[in-house]
């Protein structure tokens, strides 16, 4: 038996949350809307009919949404390639940023706060005269559709609207995030074929300067232009390159290119950096599926200010633009790192209603007590990906503000979620209540048989998975091997495990790659894990399994905790091993445990469990 610290049933203290939610959100969601729409009475009966009728689902999305067309759509969905390669929206013409115009002028597009902590706002009609201007540079410039061109810039109002320009003149954005060392940077931008690249000159983090285009100089790409992170320049440009204002033409006014829906828009990287990444291309359809999932589960509409710290470099910054301008609703966007007083503060300052994070943010907002001074109660639901959450992080937040939190997870392959929670649904701390509209799921166990706790497979098709990878097979690398349905649907592979429990919830157990074998047993690294929530001292912590040669997996725990320093490793290792023995089983040995003063992880804040691995191998 696997013991969870997710509550199965409603707790007594979080009913007042989800009676609230019912009556002040579920009423007047865009959920509930939609269901009323399609005339079913209950979600239950809305997601029957969404998988059932897929291309009447995402019919009723494009029409939700207003998707606007240059040419209409003759037919929404044609399997005549098979569900791994579905053509969308047949013989439509379209620029998807067309429909990120519908708001009124006026209204706030952006919110952010300046180097002073000031909040500023840039309207609608202001971002889409900038974004003009991006795109009529660009084609001053040369630059035609289907051409490349790069975004290695912290999130501000300039990277938002380069990012339109771009998309807008049918070009492709290749998304790189600026953590990476100029080698990395390189490498992607050879994948991608980039015919230029946007940066800044530095980046900002807790008031220190640190270099950006030096490494741009050192990926060895013919043309940057450069943004100044502040007022001027801090940095003396190469001869090709361009600074923002050299670049900028005053033309404020540009007619979106048509493209076909499946032309790219977007090409991200898988986050790995011991391998050649996977370049995932997104395509004018994946900017459908990420706007539909901020209407259906964030509840976003006119009036919503949204934050959810991310970059370019990462899926959930393109998903917030689209999400957020699409809805018609407001981003609001915090240059600096969002782990700090300032960026709780930022939330009620620039009165955030969707609160977007990573489980890891809230841990430490607890820690150093961020939010004991800070009035969120504007905030009307927060939504967490990127990691497995904690349940106690997120009953301590639903508690914090009466808010429900929406459980979101997916992929930048999916170009949004396959599992969530809804307003619909009672909210279950940490657990996820259904496959999102339009997909549905199975969990399979080692040998390809459904299972209640497994690795999870999606039944396609459904708008926003994958059709193409540029570096690789994109049938290969999801399709080939797996199994089919019943009716005959071959399954899409994932790397999530989940488990469904018999409330018919959903828990996260990690990525599959994150597993490993104690005893003959399979374990995640998430159950483990789970194990240490709420001990004294332990602030987070991270199972890492250890193959050496033909022995037995080694467990060793990664633990970051508060007065390290005085710490007894011995007494730690027996109180671990306790709660191991307790609550999952007590053939799971640890055989090492290593104190550090944080985890690795990648831009997008999950844990890089193969760092861990490595460094031990190193060690020994």
């Amino acid at each position: 038996m696997v013991h969870t610290r997710c509550p199965t049933t409603m707790p007594n203290h979080l009913q007042k949350i989800n009676q609230l939610m019912k009556n002040k959100l579920q009423q007047n969601s865009n959920i509930m809307h939609f269901m009323q729409a399609q005339n079913c009475h209950d979600f239950a009966e809305l997601y029957q009919w969404s998988i059932q009728l897929r291309a009447d689902f995402w019919q009723a999305a494009v029409a939700a949404l207003q998707i606007k067309f240059q040419q209409k759509y003759r037919q929404i969905l044609d399997l005549s390639e098979g569900v791994a390669k579905p053509n969308w929206l047949v013989g439509a013409k379209l620029n998807i940023i067309e429909s990120c115009w519908q708001a009124d002028t006026n209204a706030i597009a952006i919110v952010f706060a300046d180097d002073k902590q000031q909040i500023q706002t840039i309207t609608y009609g202001q971002l889409k005269i900038l974004s003009a201007r991006v795109a009529n540079s660009l084609i001053k410039l040369g630059f035609v559709a289907g051409d490349a061109i790069a975004i290695d810039m912290v999130m501000t109002v300039e990277a938002v609207a380069i990012y339109l320009g771009i998309i807008q003149i049918g070009g492709i954005v290749v998304g790189i995030a600026d953590s990476f060392a100029a080698a990395e940077v390189h490498k992607r931008l050879s994948i991608a074929k980039a015919k230029a690249i946007f940066t800044q000159d530095i980046l900002l983090r807790a008031g220190k300067q640190h270099p950006l285009y030096e490494k741009i100089i050192d990926a060895e790409l013919p043309l940057a232009i450069v943004v100044p992170r502040l007022a001027e320049l801090n940095v003396k440009l190469r001869a090709t390159d361009l600074s923002w204002q050299q670049f900028l033409v005053a033309n404020s006014e540009f007619a979106a290119i048509a493209c076909d829906p499946h032309a790219p828009i977007n090409i991200l990287f898988s986050s790995g950096t011991t391998a050649e990444p996977k370049a995932i291309v997104w395509d004018h359809t994946s900017a459908i599926k990420a706007a539909i999932d901020g209407y259906l589960y964030q509840d976003l509409k006119p009036g919503d200010r949204i934050a959810w710290p991310s970059s370019l470099g990462w899926m959930m910054g393109p998903w917030l633009i689209f999400a957020t301008l699409i809805n018609k609703a407001t981003m609001a966007l915090f240059y600096d790192a969002p782990n700090t007083l300032q960026f709780t503060e930022f939330v009620a300052k620039a009165q955030i209603t969707v609160l977007g994070l990573v489980p890891s943010l809230i841990k430490n907002w607890r820690l150093h007590n961020y939010l004991a001074a800070v009035d969120w109660s504007q905030i009307k639901l927060f939504t967490s990906t990127g990691e497995t959450s904690n349940p106690d992080d997120m009953q301590y937040l639903m508690q914090l503000t009466d808010a429900p939190v929406i459980e979101y997870c997916g992929g930048t392959e999916i170009a949004g979620a396959y599992i969530t929670s809804t307003l619909l649904q009672d909210n279950l701390p940490g657990l996820f209540s259904t496959p999102v509209l339009g997909l549905d799921l199975k969990l399979l166990d080692e040998n390809g048989k459904e299972t209640d706790k497994g690795k999870i497979a999606l039944v396609p098709p459904t708008m926003g998975l994958s059709r193409v990878l540029l570096n690789r097979d994109n049938y290969q690398v999801y399709y080939s091997g797996m199994p089919q349905t019943q009716d005959g649907v071959i399954l899409r592979r994932h790397g999530d495990q989940m488990q469904r429990l018999a409330n018919g919830y959903y828990r996260s157990l990690g990525r599959a790659d994150d597993s490993m074998n104690l005893g003959g047993i399979k374990i995640s690294a998430a159950e483990i894990e789970q194990c240490f929530v709420g001990m004294p001292q332990i602030v987070e912590t991270a199972a890492i399994g250890l193959n050496r040669n033909d022995n037995p997996t080694e467990l060793v725990i990664f633990v970051v905790a508060t007065n390290a320093k005085n710490l007894d490793l011995q007494i730690l290792q027996q109180k671990l091993q306790q709660a191991i023995n307790q609550k999952l089983n007590p053939l799971f040995k640890i055989s090492a445990v290593k104190i550090v003063e944080a985890l690795p992880r990648t831009n997008s804040n999950k844990i890089m469990r193969r760092v861990l691995r490595e460094q031990l191998r190193e060690d020994t």
